[in-house]
C-alpha cells in the first residue's frame, strides 16, 4: 500500500517589497494604496529623509525609516541603493514583513526601479509596484502651466540626467518639452535644446519644490533660462517646461495665488490637536509650525472624576456639559479605563460648547442635544441652556467635566437658573517647556507671518514661554474672549474667527490675507508678506 505524503505548504517569504510612488511632494497627492502600504510597512526607505516629516502621519511609530539617497561616502548609485534594499529585507525575519521603497514621483519613470526590482528578483524577494503621481505633469499643473493646449499638441518628457537625448526632435514650436533634473542637469539640457535650434524666445517655466508650500516658479525665455537658474538660486532643481503653453500661466496660476501662499503660520497648540488646523493652513498654501504651549494631564486626585462617572451611570444627572474637546477626551478615556461605553449616556441630555466639541462627541457616537447657535462660549451656552423646571425635569443636577483653570461663568449661570452643578476637574492644563532658542527668536523677531491663538491659555502660555510675537505678525484669535486676553498682553488683534472652530479661524485668516492683498494692489503698493515688512503697521481689525 502506498503512503500519501501530506501537503506541506512552502513557508512564505521572510519579507516582501512594495515600490511605491511618493508623488511630487504634496502628501495630498499620495494614492490611497500608497497610504495603505505606508501604514503597514515595517521598514520605509525614502529617496530623501526630507520627506519623512511629510509622510510621518501615514507611517507606524514603530516602523524604521531610512534614506536610500546617501551613504557614508556621499550619494548612492542605483546599484548601491539596490544592495541597501536587499540588505534591509534580509534583516526582517517575520513572515509577511513589508519593506516600502518610496520613490519620488512615479517609480516607473526616471527612477532606479529597474535596477532595484531586478536585484529583488535575483534575491527571490517578492515585490509589487504601486504607481504614483508623476512630477512631469503634476508640477507644471501646480505652476498653472498646461502641457497641451486646446488643440492638443506634441509633448516630450526628458530626464535631464540623460546625456544622449536627441534634442533635434524637440526644436519645433509646436512641441512642449518637460525636463526633470537637478539645477545642473536643467542648465545642461536647456543649453543643448537652444543649441539644437529651438527658438531662444520660447517661453520657459522653471519650478522647484513643486506641489509643496515652498514651491517657487520663475517664467523666462529659453535664451535667458540658463542665467535665470543661476541668478534665482534654483538649488534644488525641479521641472522646466519649454513651450507656448507657458504663456497661459498668467491666467491659470491657481496654487501660488492662494491667499496664504508662502506664509509661515505659528500654531501654539499641542501636536495631537493641531493636525486638522495644520492641514487647513496648508490648503491655503502656507506652512505651519506647531509650538506646544499646553500639556494636558490627568487630575491630581482622580477620585472626584470616578465618583462623577459613577453618578452618571446610576442616573444622578439630568445633563452633562462639555466645554472643550479635551473634556470629551478625558471622559472617554475614563470610560475606557472603567470598561464603559457610550451606552452609559442613555437618558442623559448632552450639551456641547461649540462645533468642534460637538464633532468630537459625534466621533464617539453621541449626538449632543444642545449646541449654541450663536457665540460658542460659556456665555453662548448659557444663553440657550433651559432653566430648571421642577415639573418637567425629574433631576436637577448637571455634570460639568472641565479643566482645572476653567472660569466660573458657566457654573454660576446654571446655578442662577436653578440647577445643582457638579463642577469636576477632568484634566489639568500645564504650561509646556519653552521652545528652543531659535524658535523663540523667530517669534520675537517677526519671522512668522501670523500666529493663530485657539484659547486664552495659549496666549498666556506662549507669551510666558517664548515672549510676545513681533508687531509685524498677524494675530488671529478664535473668539472674543481669546482676543481680549491677547489685547491684555499687549498684542494687536487683526482677525477674530466668526465661530469658535480652529478651521474657521484659519478661514478667517485667509480672508484677511486676501483682503490685504486686494487693498495693496488697489493702492498700487507692492504685495509683501507680514514677515517681509520692515516695521509694524497698525492694521484694522478684521472679523471675517
Amino acid at each position: 500500500m502506498s503512503t500519501q505524503t501530506a501537503f506541506s505548504p512552502v513557508s512564505p517569504a521572510t519579507a516582501r517589497v512594495a515600490f511605491v510612488g511618493a508623488g511630487p511632494g504634496d502628501p495630498g497627492l499620495l494614492t490611497v494604496r500608497a497610504r495603505d502600504y505606508l501604514k503597514a510597512a515595517d521598514v520605509v526607505l525614502l529617496d530623501t529623509l526630507h520627506d519623512a516629516d511629510q509622510l510621518a502621519r501615514f507611517i507606524r511609530p514603530d516602523a524604521t525609516v531610512l534614506a536610500a539617497s546617501r551613504g557614508t561616502s556621499g550619494s548612492l548609485t542605483r546599484t548601491s541603493r539596490a544592495k541597501m534594499l536587499v540588505k534591509e529585507v534580509g534583516k526582517l525575519h517575520e513572515p509577511g514583513a513589508l519593506v516600502v521603497r518610496m520613490m519620488d514621483g512615479d517609480p516607473s519613470a526616471f527612477s532606479g526601479l529597474v535596477t532595484e526590482a531586478l536585484a529583488c528578483r535575483r534575491a527571490s524577494i517578492p515585490f509589487e509596484i504601486v504607481p504614483g503621481v508623476s512630477s512631469a505633469w503634476s508640477v507644471p499643473a501646480y505652476a498653472g502651466v498646461p502641457l497641451t493646449g486646446q488643440d492638443g499638441g506634441t509633448l516630450h518628457i526628458v530626464d535631464g540626467a540623460d546625456r544622449h537625448t536627441d534634442w533635434s526632435l524637440s526644436v519645433a514650436d509646436g512641441v512642449t518639452v518637460v525636463v526633470l533634473g537637478s539645477a545642473t542637469e536643467l542648465r545642461r539640457a536647456l543649453t543643448a535644446l537652444l543649441s539644437a535650434g529651438r527658438d531662444g524666445q520660447t517661453p520657459v517655466c522653471l519650478t522647484e519644490r513643486g506641489t509643496t508650500v515652498t514651491q517657487r516658479t520663475a517664467v523666462t525665455q529659453l535664451d535667458e533660462a540658463i542665467a535665470e537658474l543661476a541668478e534665482a538660486g534654483f538649488e534644488h532643481g525641479g521641472v522646466a517646461v519649454v513651450g507656448q503653453s507657458v504663456a497661459l500661466r498668467e491666467e491659470l496660476s491657481w496654487y501660488e495665488t492662494k491667499p496664504l501662499f508662502g506664509w509661515n503660520v505659528l500654531v501654539p497648540r499641542t501636536k495631537d490637536q493641531a493636525g486638522p488646523m495644520v492641514d487647513r493652513i496648508a490648503s491655503y498654501g502656507a506652512t505651519a509650525e506647531v509650538v506646544p504651549t499646553i500639556s494636558v494631564e490627568p487630575p491630581r486626585t482622580p477620585q472626584q472624576m470616578d465618583r462623577a462617572i459613577h453618578g452618571l451611570v446610576t442616573g444622578r444627572y439630568e445633563w452633562i456639559g462639555f466645554t472643550s474637546v479635551n473634556a470629551v477626551r478625558a471622559v472617554r478615556e475614563k470610560f475606557i479605563e472603567l470598561g464603559l461605553d457610550a451606552r452609559a449616556f442613555a437618558g442623559l441630555k448632552i450639551a456641547a460648547v461649540g462645533g468642534a466639541t460637538a464633532d468630537s462627541l459625534r466621533d464617539w457616537g453621541l449626538e449632543p442635544d444642545l449646541v449654541p447657535t450663536g457665540e460658542e462660549s460659556a456665555r453662548g451656552l448659557l444663553a440657550e441652556w433651559p432653566p430648571y423646571d421642577d415639573v418637567l425635569d425629574p433631576i436637577d443636577r448637571v455634570f460639568l467635566p472641565r479643566a482645572d483653570i476653567a472660569t466660573e461663568t458657566l457654573v454660576a449661570g446654571l446655578r442662577e437658573m436653578g440647577w445643582e452643578v457638579d463642577d469636576v476637574t477632568a484634566y489639568r492644563t500645564v504650561r509646556s517647556a519653552p521652545p528652543p532658542a531659535p524658535m523663540r527668536e523667530a517669534i520675537k523677531t517677526g519671522k512668522f507671518d501670523a500666529v493663530c491663538f485657539t484659547s486664552s491659555a495659549t496666549v498666556r502660555n506662549l507669551v510666558g514661554i517664548a515672549g510676545k510675537p513681533h508687531a509685524n505678525s498677524v494675530i488671529a484669535c478664535i473668539g472674543p474672549a481669546t482676543a481680549k486676553t491677547a489685547e491684555e498682553h499687549g498684542l494687536r488683534v487683526d482677525v477674530i474667527a466668526p465661530e469658535a472652530r480652529a478651521e474657521r479661524l484659519v478661514d478667517a485668516l485667509a480672508e484677511f490675507a486676501r483682503h490685504t492683498v486686494e487693498e495693496a494692489r488697489a493702492a498700487g503698493e507692492p504685495v509683501v508678506r507680514p514677515s517681509q515688512r520692515r516695521t509694524g503697521s497698525r492694521r484694522a481689525k478684521a472679523r471675517a
